[in-house]
């Protein structure tokens, strides 16, 4: 499996993110933000955490417009799998790749903690190791990540088995962390091969460091 991670000024969680690929035994490529193409033989995309030109604007407004997008959508468009973890997400709304927008958290202050989720759709690649109503814990770190659409949008992803995660306590009722609609934490589109979620698997590849539930997760995606 050859993964390529997508750096951008500001990105603080592509170490992180190649670490968790290449502990799944995935062959990892940090691909810079100017680039124009995605390296040869690619299989996933990773759009990795952070604080992508400092947020300016809002958060992803500026990165959607770097080189390499083009070809992240042109990868997305042919079915490549393309995975965005928080920022990356936030990217992914702002591109079009996935339906909905991003707003500042509830409380209006930066949350940074361990929270539990659970699964609300395993019938895609992203989340088939895990099955309906798992419970996990991975950490959640991000200061806009409300997540927002539309009744109609919320309809649709409904329809079409697109909410994959929701924000809960641990015996799996909502617990919503941020004020995101529904206690979303996990979208992906329709087509199945594009996946957005605000909680940080790759910060959970360790016991010893909280939580091994994010190799549950990542691990659908290189099987």
């Amino acid at each position: 499996m050859k993964v390529a991670v997508v750096v951008f000024p500001g990105t603080n969680c592509e170490m992180d993110t190649k670490y968790a690929f290449e502990k799944l035994g995935s062959s990892v490529e940090l691909v810079f933000h100017k680039d124009e193409t995605l390296p040869c033989n690619t299989d996933l995309v990773v759009l990795p955490g952070g604080f992508s030109y400092g947020d300016y604007l809002r958060s992803a407004a500026i990165a959607k417009f770097s080189p390499i997008m083009k070809d992240v959508t042109r990868f997305a468009a042919q079915g490549g799998y393309v995975l965005g973890i928080c920022n990356g997400f936030q990217m992914l709304l702002e591109m079009g790749l996935l339906p909905g927008a991003m707003k500042r958290n509830s409380n209006v202050h930066f949350i940074s903690k361990f929270h539990h989720l659970r699964v609300v759709h395993n019938d895609n690649k992203f989340l088939q190791k895990l099955s309906v109503d798992d419970v996990i814990n991975v950490p959640i770190a991000h200061g806009e990540g409300s997540y927002f659409i539309d009744a109609n949008g919320l309809h649709e992803l409904y329809k079409n088995n697109q909410v994959l995660l929701k924000y809960s306590d641990k015996s799996g009722i909502d617990k919503n962390p941020n004020g995101s609609i529904d206690s979303i934490a996990c979208i992906c589109n329709k087509n199945k091969n594009v996946f957005g979620l605000m909680p940080h698997p790759e910060r959970a590849m360790e016991l010893l460091l909280g939580s091994d539930d994010g190799v549950k997760i990542l691990e659908g995606l290189i099987a």
